[in-house]
């Protein structure tokens, strides 16, 4: 018996391998740089918080500090009286980001999917790094400390920074089919790690000179990598005279299978299928989706709800873990920042893991679900994990690779899906949208996320705020579980199927 064309399988890696060039390789790498640099420097900020904090603090109330004389002289810059003021204002900046970073992405999006988007990349990555020059160095090197002028640029340093991910993911999806989508996503998401650890190494080497240099470093090589870009980035295999991605597809059935997207829907019938959100014209240029028309997309608003929940866990561990380690377990800064590394390390192995898992089972909900289940007690290990530092590194991986693997993947792989749908005929115009829906949404979550966190840790202590984490995770299960019935069902009855076959 013949399978049915909505059940033939073909390799993960056949349709990859057959069409890799060494564009596609050039585009892989400066889409995962570009996001690293970006990265790059939000985590600088996150890994100097402790000199930052005791910088803008009397130099009488910091343990590690000689007393200066006269007082009025060397703690004339401070702006708060206390470090538990300064620590609040920092937590604020971080929630100031993040709502202006999520704004952004939706705006972002949008404007991706009508403009260039390698000028769009490259604009915010060089208007970024000089926002960050001036935060970190130029303040510090001109002695001016204003507490309303660090909450303007750090507004304009989310709105910036939020060109960045909607715009990688558009173009890498421009370029990557579905055939092995997952496991090239989930290898290529590993940027973001890659940047935290890229940005607590360049710190770590310069810190001892002044938290400034950190900035100054970081910085400079965001902006170069913004010049790079602008001048080497392919957007769309059309620029070098290769077909898009799904152009051929009524073509060859091999191709048809290898770039339908996994967020398809199989049990919707092919009269059906002529249905289109945006109206089909004879240009090879069509119209970008609308914001709307992109939420009502299948799965768009569940999988963003879920990333919001999953965002906010992610991003605590981002900004507060090595705040959490100094301050609760009197950790140096230098060591915090080490130990930190260990959670991106287990997020770039699980989100490439679990994206050729999902690849080879073509569904991506159940493999996010079990990753999540293990997450929970993986988070409960770590906070009752004793203080030497290897107890604190393995669990400290295994949330990494159980909540940073999925994370990478609603972010990457499946955000690529979601663009890429029946209901849009494969056009690359609602991919950047989409993205910014999803990550928009998710960055809101964690906006919240870093007051509650801030806020439960002050009245309850942090191991509230990881029971807290545990609940996040668990409603990220709880929306996208319808997502995780429907394509269980799809995989039972594909192997239905493939017995009768037999």
């Amino acid at each position: 018996m013949a399978m049915p064309g909505s059940f033939r399988r073909q390799p993960a890696n056949r349709g990859l391998v057959s069409h890799c060039t060494h564009h596609h390789i050039v585009v892989f790498l400066l889409t995962f740089f570009s996001y690293s640099l970006l990265h790059a420097s939000r985590k600088t900020f996150s890994n100097v918080k402790v000199s930052i904090s005791s910088q803008w603090t009397p130099s009488c109330l910091n343990s590690t500090a000689p007393e200066l004389r006269p007082y009025e002289l060397w703690n004339s810059s401070h702006l708060f009286p206390k470090g538990e003021e300064a620590t609040l204002f920092l937590g604020t900046l971080d929630t100031i980001f993040l709502f202006s970073y999520a704004v952004g992405l939706f705006v972002s999006g949008i404007v991706g999917d009508r403009l260039n988007l390698r000028w769009v990349l490259s604009f915010g990555m060089c208007s970024s790094a000089l926002v960050v020059f001036s935060f970190g160095t130029l303040t510090e090197w001109l002695h001016f400390y204003n507490k309303w002028f660090y909450c303007c640029l750090w507004v304009v340093n989310g709105l910036l920074q939020s060109t960045g991910w909607p715009c990688v993911v558009a173009v890498m999806g421009n370029w990557f089919g579905k055939a092995g989508r997952g496991f090239v996503f989930g290898l290529w998401s590993a940027c973001a790690s890659v940047g935290n650890i890229l940005g607590a190494f360049l710190a770590s080497c310069v810190l001892k000179y002044g938290y400034e240099y950190a900035f100054l470093v970081t910085a400079s090589v965001q902006f170069a990598g913004g010049v790079i870009v602008f001048f080497g980035l392919l957007t769309s295999p059309k620029e070098v005279g290769f077909p898009e991605l799904g152009a051929d597809e009524d073509e060859v059935s091999v191709e048809e299978d290898a770039n339908r997207p996994l967020m398809g829907n199989d049990d919707v019938d092919d009269d059906d299928r002529n249905y289109s959100i945006q109206a089909t014209d004879n240009d090879n240029q069509p119209k970008a989706i609308g914001f709307f028309q992109a939420c009502c997309l299948p799965g768009v608003v569940l999988y963003s709800l879920a990333y919001a929940c999953l965002k906010l866990v992610n991003y605590s561990f981002f900004f507060w873990l090595p705040f959490y380690l100094s301050n609760n377990f009197g950790w140096k800064e230098a060591e915090a920042d080490q130990l930190s590394i260990w959670y991106d390390v287990g997020g770039i192995i699980g989100g490439t893991i679990q994206g050729l898992i999902s690849d080879v089972l073509q569904k991506r909900a159940p493999v996010l679900a079990v990753s999540l289940l293990f997450a929970v007690g993986s988070l409960f290990g770590y906070s009752q994990s004793e203080y030497l530092f290897c107890t604190k590194a393995v669990f400290l991986s295994l949330s990494g690779f159980f909540i940073g693997g999925p994370s990478n993947m609603i972010s990457s792989a499946i955000s690529a899906d979601l663009g890429r749908q029946d209901l849009v005929k494969g056009s690359s115009e609602a991919l950047a949208t989409v993205t910014g829906i999803v990550d928009g949404t998710g960055s809101i979550g964690a906006a919240v996320g870093q007051y509650l966190v801030s806020l439960i840790q002050e009245n309850l202590g942090w191991m509230w705020v990881f029971y807290f984490f545990i609940l996040m995770t668990s409603s990220t299960v709880l929306f996208i579980s319808p997502l995780i019935v429907r394509e269980i069902r799809l995989l039972l009855h594909e192997r239905r199927l493939r017995m009768l076959a037999e």
